[in-house]
C-alpha cells in the first residue's frame, strides 16, 4: 500500500562537497550559504521588540489555583521582554555583574530564568545555568560546589528561595548578590526580589554594555554532563550562538505565508540543546516558546498532554522516551491528535535512535487526522558545538541519521580502528574549557578540529547525499572473549528495533564474554498491553511476564537470523524494572543514558545476564 506524501517542507537541494584524503580521512562541507548572523546575542531581541512588539515570545503556566488542574498561561511579549531585560541588566550592573563576573542560575526553565539570562548577557557577563539536580537531588553538593568555585559568580538567581536554601547553605554566598522570584530563604536576608529588579531604570551604562559586546564576548558557560568526573565549563561566545542560530536557515526556502515558529518544549536550558537550539534559536527566528512544565516521566506527562491540547506547535522536538508516551495519548484521543498535527511541519528527536515501530505509529496517527505524513528530522552536535553541526534537511523515512553538515562547518571523519571518528571546525565551535587548558588541548587535533569522540559512517559510500549515521562512541566498543569487536552503538539501535516496540532503550553488554547480551529499559504500557496485563501492574511483574519475554525473544530471533556474525547477534536479554537514575549519573537531564555508568551501576544484572544456568526472567535466544 502506498503511503501519502509528507507535508511539504521547502528544502533546498541537498548538497555536500566531499574531499577524500590520502590518509583515509574524509572532509565534508555544505556549499549552501548560511543565513546572516546577528552582531550579538541581544540584537534579535532588540529587533523583534521594534518590529513585532506585541507578539508573545515566552509563555509558561502559573501554578494552579484552588480547583484548577493546570494554571493559566502567563506570557511576555518581545517588547515587554526587551524592556525587562534592560532593567535587569542595569540592576545586575549595579550589583557588580559584568565581564568576568558571571550570573549563576540554579533553577529550571521559567520566564524569569530566560530574562535573567539575557539580562546578564547584555551586561557582558557570562550566564551560567546549572543543573537543578546538583542542588535538589545531590546529597553532598559536590558538583554544585565545584561549579561555584570554578566560575566565581558575582550573583546567584533562584526561582524559589526556600527550595534552594539547603544548597545555597553549602556555598560561600555571603558577599554575593542573591536574587529570588518567590519565597525568600530566611537564612539569606540580603536576597533581592526579582520584582525589585524590574523597577530599576536603565541608564547609559546599559547602552554602553550593549555597544561593548563583541563576537568574542563570553555569553555563557555551559557544563558538560560530568558523568565521568567533574563537569567541564564550555566557553560559549556570542559568535558561537549567533552563527549557530542561522546556519540552517537557508536550507529551507522562505515562505511569507508560513506562521512564526511555535514550540512547546521542556528541554532544560542548562543543556546546550534546550538553552541554545530551542530558546536562543527560536528568539533569533522571532518565534513563540511555550515552556512545558511537564516531563516524559510517569506522573509529569499530563501537563505536556494538556499543553498540546491547547497549543499547536509548528515543530516538535523531544527525546524518544517522550514520543513513546505521546503516541499512547495520540492514538486514543482524536481531538489531541488533530490539534497536535494541525500546524506541524516536522518532528525532531535526538540522544537515542527513534525506533521504526514508534515512527510508523506516529505517522499512522498523522495520516488518520491530516491525510499526510509529518517528517521526522534529526540533528547532531554537542555542548562544545553550540550545538547543531549536522541535520537531516531532506525527506527521509530512515530513523537514526546524523544528517549532513550545516553551512559554515567542516566535518572531518578520521580513521579510528575500524571506525571513522567525527571531528568538526567552524565559528560555532568553542575556544575551549574555562580554566582547563589541558582538556582544551586534548579536545582539538593538529588542524584545529574539535574531537567529538563519536563515530559515523555513510549510509551509502557511493552516495554521500544520503547522509551519515551514528556508529557508536569510539571508546564504547568492546571485545568478546573471542577477540571480536562489538559495535555497541549500532547494536543498541538494532536491539531497540528488535524489541517489537517493547524496549525504549538498552545497555549493551558482553565485554570478555562469549556473546552479546542486553539490559532493556521497557516500554511499560506496551509491555502490559502485549501480555494482557492490567494498567497498574507493577514494573517488577511486567518485566517477568511470559508474554513480554516471548515477544522480545521473537524479535531477537528475527534480528539474529539477519545478522549471523558473533558480534552482531544478541543471545540474552533482561528487562529492568528500575528506570535509569539521574542522581546516579545514568541519565542526563535530557533523558539520555550513559552506557558506561549504567552498566557499572547494574553490575549485578550484567552478571545475571551471563550466568549459567540463566534465571526465569532472562530471555535466551
Amino acid at each position: 500500500m502506498s503511503l501519502p506524501p509528507f507535508r511539504k517542507v521547502n528544502f533546498v537541494e541537498t548538497r555536500v562537497d566531499v574531499e577524500r584524503r590520502d590518509d583515509g580521512s574524509v572532509v565534508l562541507e555544505n556549499p549552501h550559504p548560511m543565513g546572516d548572523a546577528a552582531a550579538n546575542v541581544i540584537e534579535p531581541l532588540k529587533k523583534w521588540a521594534a518590529e513585532k512588539p506585541d507578539q508573545v515570545w515566552l509563555a509558561k503556566r502559573r501554578p494552579p489555583k484552588a480547583g484548577e488542574t493546570f494554571g493559566e498561561w502567563e506570557t511576555v511579549t518581545f517588547a515587554e521582554a526587551y524592556d525587562r531585560v534592560r532593567r535587569i541588566a542595569q540592576a545586575l550592573i549595579d550589583r557588580g555583574v559584568g565581564p568576568g563576573k558571571p550570573l549563576m542560575i540554579l533553577s529550571g526553565n521559567s520566564i524569569e530564568h530566560a530574562l535573567m539570562t539575557y539580562g546578564a548577557i547584555l551586561t557582558g557577563a557570562p550566564a551560567v545555568p546549572v543543573s537543578p539536580s546538583y542542588s535538589l537531588i545531590s546529597s553532598d553538593y559536590a558538583k554544585l560546589r565545584y561549579v561555584f568555585e570554578l566560575i566565581e559568580p558575582q550573583a546567584i538567581f533562584v526561582q524559589d528561595g526556600l527550595m534552594f536554601e539547603d544548597a545555597m547553605g553549602a556555598l560561600d554566598v555571603e558577599k554575593l548578590a542573591l536574587i529570588h522570584v518567590e519565597k525568600p530563604a530566611p537564612a539569606f536576608h540580603g536576597s533581592t526580589s526579582y520584582e525589585d529588579l524590574l523597577t530599576t531604570e536603565p541608564t547609559d551604562a546599559v547602552d554602553a554594555a550593549y555597544d561593548a559586546l563583541t563576537y568574542d564576548t563570553v555569553a555563557k558557560y555551559l557544563f558538560t554532563s560530568g558523568s565521568t568526573g567533574m563537569p567541564k565549563a564550555v566557553i560559549t561566545t556570542h559568535r558561537m550562538m549567533c552563527v549557530n542560530s542561522v546556519m540552517a536557515s537557508k536550507l529551507i526556502e522562505e515562505d511569507e505565508d508560513e506562521p512564526a515558529p511555535t514550540l512547546v518544549n521542556w528541554l532544560p536550558w542548562n543543556h546546550v540543546f534546550g538553552g541554545n537550539a530551542v530558546l536562543n534559536n527560536l528568539l533569533t527566528a522571532g518565534g513563540t516558546l511555550y515552556i512545558d512544565g511537564g516531563r516524559p516521566v510517569p506522573g509529569q506527562f499530563a501537563e505536556t498532554v494538556q499543553n498540546l491540547r491547547e497549543v499547536a506547535p509548528t515543530t516538535y522536538t523531544n527525546v524518544p522516551a517522550a514520543y513513546t508516551m505521546l503516541i499512547e495519548e495520540l492514538e486514543k484521543d482524536d481531538a489531541l491528535a488533530k490539534n497536535f498535527f494541525s500546524q506541524l511541519r516536522s518532528m525532531g528527536y535526538g540522544g537515542a535512535a527513534l525506533n521504526q515501530d514508534l515512527a510508523e505509529r506516529m505517522q499512522a496517527v498523522a495520516i488518520r487526522v491530516t491525510g499526510e505524513r509529518i517528517l521526522f528530522t534529526s540533528g547532531y552536535g554537542a555542548t562544545e558545538t553550540a550545538p547543531t553541526i549536522m541535520n537531516t534537511h531532506w525527506e527521509t523515512e530512515r530513523m537514526g541519521l546524523l544528517g549532513l553538515p550545516l553551512p559554515g562547518v567542516k566535518i572531518k571523519l578520521v580513521p579510528a580502528g575500524l571506525k571513522m571518528e567525527v571531528r568538526v571546525k567552524g565559528d560555532c565551535i568553542t575556544p575551549g574549557y574555562y580554566k582547563n587548558p589541558e582538556k582544551t588541548a586534548e579536545a582539538f587535533d593538529e588542524e584545529g578540529y574539535y574531537r567529538l569522540g563519536d563515530a559515523a559512517k555513510f549510509v551509502d559510500d557511493n552516495d554521500p547525499k544520503q547522509g551519515l549515521v551514528f556508529n557508536g562512541r569510539v571508546v564504547e566498543d568492546f571485545k568478546l572473549s573471542s577477540g571480536t569487536w562489538v559495535n555497541a552503538g549500532r547494536m543498541r539501535v538494532q536491539a531497540v528495533e528488535a524489541g517489537n516496540g517493547l524496549i525504549n532503550d538498552c545497555l549493551v553488554a558482553g565485554l570478555d564474554e562469549p556473546y552479546v547480551g542486553i539490559l532493556g529499559f521497557p516500554n511499560l504500557p506496551a509491555c502490559r498491553k502485549a501480555a494482557g496485563l492490567a494498567d497498574d501492574t507493577p514494573a517488577e511483574d511486567v518485566v517477568r511476564a511470559q508474554g513480554v519475554l516471548e515477544r522480545i525473544a521473537e524479535g531477537l530471533k528475527a534480528h539474529n537470523a539477519k545478522n549471523p556474525g558473533s558480534s552482531t547477534q544478541i543471545h540474552r536479554a533482561i528487562l529492568l524494572a528500575e528506570p535509569p537514575s539521574l542522581d546516579a549519573g545514568e541519565l542526563t537531564d535530557k533523558g539520555y543514558i550513559n552506557q558506561s555508568v549504567s552498566l557499572a551501576r547494574r553490575a549485578d544484572k550484567v552478571a545475571k545476564l551471563f550466568a549459567d544456568p540463566p534465571g526465569n526472567d532472562v530471555v535466551v535466544v
